[in-house]
């Protein structure tokens, strides 16, 4: 297997109403069955996902948690705004979405966008990923995969990385239960996350900071068999539960 990644460049700084797709398929020639990593954050640029601090009012919770953390009382309510369960609110505020990703500070950015402005999150994820493939055939003919991704912390670990938080054309796991290991053993738990692992390398290749580099193609991606349920439901993911009763048990003792 031979992966080729290629940075989208010469982008231009990406505005509300700009057709991002089409950004993209300027820059670079596409392939069929390529697969389009997005951030984010210029995608939801694009379509006019932001907020003003200036136009939002605090309320009590959000004040009560920003003065915890060390936050703007306004971003800390754009988060409460955003998100449909707080896990825990300190050190730092890690909510889950109505789409199922859990994040610090509900995935909103205040990088690279104008003072005073913050970027959310699309509010589905999946249908902006397959909106960008849509568009994408539409102007270039080729079918292709779709990653939006973002950045994410991770327990145990310091440093972020890129994940998926919407997809489109793929599944986001390819599952290899049932079948076996070099030696015969038949695999019972093995689901490998594939699109987290190229929203990972993805990430890598635009940056974090000014590279300017908003979307990267990976090519020559083979094709998997797999499912879609990436996220943990609430009741089964234990790391929630743990972090919850632990927050919970804290507030009771104090």
């Amino acid at each position: 297997m031979t992966i080729e990644i290629i940075p989208v460049e010469g982008i231009p700084i990406v505005q509300a109403g700009d057709n991002f797709p089409a950004f993209i398929a300027a820059c670079l020639s596409i392939e069929e069955d390529d697969v389009l990593c997005v951030a984010s954050s210029a995608y939801s640029k694009s379509k006019g996902y932001l907020r003003s601090l200036a136009d939002i009012q605090p309320s009590e919770r959000a004040a009560e948690i920003a003065g915890k953390c060390g936050e703007d009382a306004r971003f800390i309510q754009a988060v409460l705004d955003e998100a449909d369960d707080i896990i825990i609110d300190y050190p730092f505020i890690l909510c889950s979405l109505p789409h199922g990703h859990v994040g610090v500070r509900a995935g909103i950015d205040h990088s690279n966008v104008e003072d005073g402005l913050i970027i959310v999150l699309p509010p589905n994820p999946m249908e902006a990923a397959d909106d960008i493939r849509a568009e994408i055939k539409k102007i270039t003919g080729k079918n292709i995969r779709v990653i939006l991704t973002d950045t994410c912390g991770r327990s145990f670990r310091r440093g972020q990385a890129g994940v998926a938080i919407g997809w489109s054309g793929m599944p986001a796991i390819q599952d290899y239960r049932g079948d076996t290991d070099l030696f015969g053993h038949v695999l019972e738990i093995t689901e490998e996350a594939v699109v987290d692992e190229i929203a990972g390398i993805a990430n890598f290749v635009m940056g974090e900071s000014n590279r300017g580099v908003p979307a990267v193609i990976c090519r020559n991606v083979p094709v998997w068999q797999g499912h879609d349920d990436l996220y943990f439901k609430a009741e089964e993911d234990i790391t929630r539960k743990a972090m919850k009763n632990n927050c919970n048990y804290s507030a009771m003792r104090s």
